[in-house]
């Protein structure tokens, strides 16, 4: 399997999903992805305590559960690194020890505020971005971690002020630089200014309709692209849908009749059921 970092030297842009859990990876892995994103939001959404309460070791534990079930690169959604400068240096250290295959630090004051999922950003000076950055770069001691800097500038001061941020942080020492923005035409003006290589979020109803193709991002010098929500949204509505109908004592409408069974054999798949009954059949004693 690539390194992430090796996949972004190439001419193609990475999609990666939100995984939250092995099987969530396992699912993304056999449908063919390349990395996954592990994502603060969603992750939030999960614990029904939102991003903001999230300490590094809730993101390292996920990461090391999901590595005991796949080697699939993890994207970490690190938010503002939990810390300032002198703190990004055990960040940075977990980050590692976790295996994780590229960090995302913003430019988000600490503590995290909520009103980040209404749209209301709070941002640390540029400057103090700067120092987390060259921090990060310090204490990178696995030459394949990418260190990627973001920015939710555009929201707050709009779309010049993020891109002279993304320029701090490329000369910081960042590998890869994040302006968020959904908007294809600023992300071609995005493109225009930045250096590659640059990140985005997939469009959440997929790239089909959105006015710029996977191939175009590609020449313009974007190699990841996150979903960070969209599974997760799949999954809440699945989960709901499904407790509903049996709280009615209905069929659920999204299984139909004999779903359960049908989706459980598939999810023996996932897990590598097989495998194991393998190696239980050849190394356990019988028990009579």
């Amino acid at each position: 399997m690539q390194t992430l970092k090796a996949l972004f030297q190439g001419d193609e842009l990475v999609v990666a999903p939100v995984a939250l859990n092995p099987v969530m990876a396992r699912l993304a892995e056999d449908a063919g992805f390349q990395a996954i994103y592990l994502s603060g939001g969603s992750l939030g959404w999960l614990k029904c305590v939102t991003e903001a309460n999230l300490s590094l070791t809730d993101m390292v534990d996920v990461a090391v559960d999901i590595r005991g079930a796949t080697k699939i690169p993890i994207v970490l959604d690190a938010g503002g690194g939990w810390g300032e400068p002198v703190h990004i240096h055990r960040t940075i250290a977990m980050t590692e020890v976790a295996g994780f295959a590229a960090i995302e630090l913003e430019d988000q004051y600490l503590p995290r505020r909520v009103q980040h999922h209404i749209g209301e950003e709070n941002l640390i000076p540029a400057e103090s971005m700067v120092d987390k950055i060259k921090e990060a770069v310090a204490a990178r001691t696995d030459p394949n971690l990418v260190i990627i800097g973001r920015t939710n500038a555009r929201r707050l001061h709009g779309l010049d002020e993020a891109l002279r941020r993304g320029e701090m942080y490329h000369r910081a020492g960042a590998d890869m630089l994040f302006i968020h923005s959904r908007d294809p035409e600023e992300l071609r003006r995005i493109a225009e200014r930045l250096p590659a290589p640059l990140m985005m979020f997939a469009p959440q109803d997929g790239f089909t309709t959105f006015g710029i193709t996977p191939a175009e991002l590609a020449k313009l010098g974007y190699r990841l692209a996150a979903s960070s929500g969209t599974a997760f949204a799949a999954m809440y509505k699945a989960v709901r849908q499904s407790y509903e109908a049996l709280a009615r004592g209905e069929v659920d409408p999204f299984l139909g009749k004999g779903g359960a069974v049908a989706e459980m054999k598939r999810a023996h798949e996932t897990t590598r059921l097989s495998r194991l009954l393998e190696i239980e059949k050849r190394t356990t004693q019988r028990v009579v």
